[in-house]
């Protein structure tokens, strides 16, 4: 079959189709083990017309990881000015549904090892978010809202192991949806670490 053939009758993609497909091969086969010509047969295209939207794998690989990180660190952008608890019930929540509405990326985010400067950029900036979530543990802590028998950092990794795990398991179209989800997670995490008087 020739390059006309496979792309003869097919549909058009952009970019952002592109990435979705490529995405969703990288999660099943791995990043490493998945090609360019892969990623051109599940779309039904020649690899040149790939190359059209993205110059390389790796460039695919990095602007997924950049959808994912962004979402997060919009979140801590967008965060309210108010008490740190509140502002991490805003992230914790927030990062939920970052996962439920970017889950393809997210997953391939979480998969990474650093194996090429693209992940290693990546995982950079996920310490960096890492990072300033426990700094608000942190400040939460020292006000007196949060409990402080548990390192602060230690506690970050507890709430987003837990959000993180959804990636195994959730599946869009369930009977609960992002906003029933972060309920779920932030009673089962930082409704634990709250102080409350004693009686």
């Amino acid at each position: 079959m020739s390059e006309s053939d496979v792309r003869r009758g097919r549909p058009g993609y952009d970019r952002g189709g592109v990435l979705a497909v490529a995405v969703a091969a990288f999660n099943e086969f791995g990043y490493d083990a998945t090609s360019m010509g892969v990623i051109a047969e599940r779309l039904g295209l020649a690899k040149s017309a790939v190359y059209h939207h993205f110059g390389s794998k790796s460039e695919i690989l990095e602007s997924a990881l950049h959808d994912a990180l962004s979402g997060l660190e919009g979140v801590l952008a967008t965060a309210p000015d108010a008490p740190a608890a509140d502002r991490l019930e805003f992230v914790v929540r927030g990062a939920v549904h970052v996962l439920v509405e970017r889950l393809p990326s997210v997953t391939l985010l979480l998969r990474v090892r650093g194996n090429t400067e693209v992940e290693r950029s990546a995982l950079a900036r996920r310490r960096e978010f890492d990072r300033a979530v426990t700094e608000l543990v942190a400040e939460a802590q020292t006000s007196g809202t949060l409990r402080a028998d548990v390192e602060a950092r230690v506690a970050e990794r507890l709430v987003f192991g837990m959000i993180n795990s959804l990636v195994e398991w959730y599946r869009p179209g369930g009977p609960e949806d992002a906003d029933r989800l972060a309920d779920d997670v932030v009673r089962l995490t930082l409704d634990g670490l709250r102080t409350r008087p004693r009686a």
